[in-house]
């Protein structure tokens, strides 16, 4: 027995072996090892006891508290919260501060149940279990308390229905009343059966408590992470100042060449790539290319939106009118693909990029109507041309044409005031999608307003109705290479008939 002590092990515990016990005290005096807290030691002797503990914390939990049941939001968490505070299930309530940097709050209750997660001699309770441990009242507030706020169950529950269904939420609900039974969780349950009748639209509203849930329960949910995005963006939007630069493609004929290139490179960004020449023939014939005609309706249901100025001067002014702008416009754009994107129709399945999913399809409606409220409250067209940008890139509200749709409704708020379109050269599009993800993945709306207020610069100097002088003046500007090829060059034009002292 005393000869199976490891001092090689990071972590020792006591022992009632009497001669096991003889050598962690002869070790200790010899300076080996030392005490981290009682009957527990170790053999690092450099880093601080707090890192020990945190880093065995589990193998601890088992050494202490065989069988006992890790419960509450730590079963969720599976860590301590920010303030220290751990929770577990055990015969006996007590409150234990003799391990560094962590409180550990035992709460008496029922042992593990066949239904909770083995952990290799302690448990974690379930998913049932421990939502229905968040029932429960605490008068403790933030990281001190048992409790996640009601929100962040409502959050989860809601999620469960996103996910799986009203079968789904139905399932949860079944087999947590199981699971209460056992526990004798009998208000638990019901405060938590109130919360998903009410998600569900088969309770009052008023037992909710967070702005989605309560969004759910009337009947128009909507993606809560997606409209704090959309905060953080007006929050910067509307005291930002951005120079005003006028339109200056005010004759018909320079109008429809730059509509020409805003279609061109729009699509070009999405994948839908031509030569110019080949291109321009399109559009000026309106006759699809034999060998790519899904391709060249795409350029020209975009060009017929674009080109069209009493069309592009409409802007929303409900959120109902938002919804009805966007499909009429998606089903003008994707005519060339009608049934395989459901052209005029909001998504029917979700849809992603790589790792981003966008709005879940059952809350397009609703993300939609809650952003318009931010999008109504700024002033500055500039500032809702890009907050519009955005949140249609951000929702995605349709199968397909998603990019392109939200650069024709931002221009739209563009043109409509008198100032200069955006257009996005394929040179510049690694640098417009990054600025999109800092904002969707780091919350940083910085880079992505920088952009489009250089991308106006650029656009701005794009006017006349010579396409051999406007196709040179792209080339300079290094607009038609990939981002790996060169970087944007901005040159700046002016316009012939001004003179030098106006400008």
């Amino acid at each position: 027995m005393a000869n199976e002590l490891d001092f090689s092990q990071e972590i020792i515990f006591s022992s009632s072996d009497s001669g096991i016990s003889k050598k962690i005290a002869k070790a200790e005096k010899e300076g080996k090892i030392r005490k981290i807290a009682p009957r527990i030691y170790t053999s690092n002797v450099r880093d601080s006891v707090e890192y020990i503990i945190k880093r065995h914390f589990f193998d601890i939990l088992k050494w202490r508290f065989p069988e006992a049941v890790i419960s509450h939001r730590s079963a969720s968490e599976l860590r301590p919260t920010e303030t220290g505070n751990f929770f577990i299930t055990n015969i006996y309530t007590k409150k234990i501060v003799d391990l560094k940097g962590i409180t550990l709050n035992v709460v008496e209750g029922k042992p593990a149940l066949a239904s909770d997660v083995n952990l290799g001699g302690i448990y974690a309770s379930s998913e049932w279990r421990w939502v229905l441990e968040n029932m429960q009242v605490s008068r403790k507030k933030g990281g001190e308390s048992k409790v996640f706020p009601i929100e962040y169950i409502e959050d989860k529950l809601e999620k469960i229905i996103i996910r799986e269904g009203e079968e789904g939420i139905n399932k949860f609900r079944d087999k947590a009343r199981e699971i209460a039974s056992q526990l004798s969780f009998f208000d638990e349950y019901e405060k938590l059966n109130r919360i998903i009748s009410a998600l569900l639209s088969t309770h009052s509203a008023s037992v909710l408590s967070s702005d989605s849930a309560k969004a759910r329960a009337t009947g128009m949910p909507y993606d809560a992470k997606r409209v704090e995005l959309f905060e953080i963006l007006y929050d910067k939007l509307k005291d930002y100042y951005f120079p005003e630069r006028i339109d200056k493609n005010t004759s018909e004929n320079s109008f429809r060449l730059f509509s020409f290139f805003e279609a061109y490179f729009s699509n070009y960004i999405e994948g839908t790539k031509f030569v110019i020449e080949d291109a321009k023939k399109i559009v000026d014939t309106g006759v699809a290319m034999p060998s790519r005609t899904k391709d060249s309706h795409d350029i020209l249901g975009t060009f017929h939106i674009v080109s069209n100025s009493y069309e592009m001067g409409i802007t929303p002014a409900t959120s109902g009118d938002l919804i009805q702008i966007l499909k009429r416009r998606h089903s003008t754009m994707m005519s060339g693909r009608a049934e395989e994107v459901n052209a005029g129709e909001l998504k029917k399945q979700n849809n992603r990029a790589g790792n981003t999913a966008f709005v879940d399809f059952t809350l397009v409606e609703g993300t939609l109507k809650q952003g318009f409220k931010y999008y109504a409250a700024l002033t500055d067209p500039m500032a809702k041309a890009i907050f519009m940008m955005f949140m249609i890139s951000e929702v995605h509200p349709f199968t397909d044409g998603n990019g392109r749709l939200s650069r024709i409704m931002g221009n739209a708020e563009l043109l409509k005031s008198g100032l200069s379109r955006i257009i996005v050269p394929t040179v510049f599009r690694e640098d417009y999608i990054i600025s999109l993800r800092k904002l969707t993945n780091r919350k940083e709306p910085d880079a992505f307003i920088r952009v489009m207020d250089k991308l106006q610069h650029f656009s701005n100097n794009i006017f006349g109705d010579n396409f051999d002088e406007l196709n040179s003046y792209f080339k300079e500007a290094n607009a038609y290479k990939e981002p790996s090829e060169g970087k944007l060059k901005i040159v700046d034009r002016f316009m012939p008939d001004m003179k030098s002292e106006e400008i």
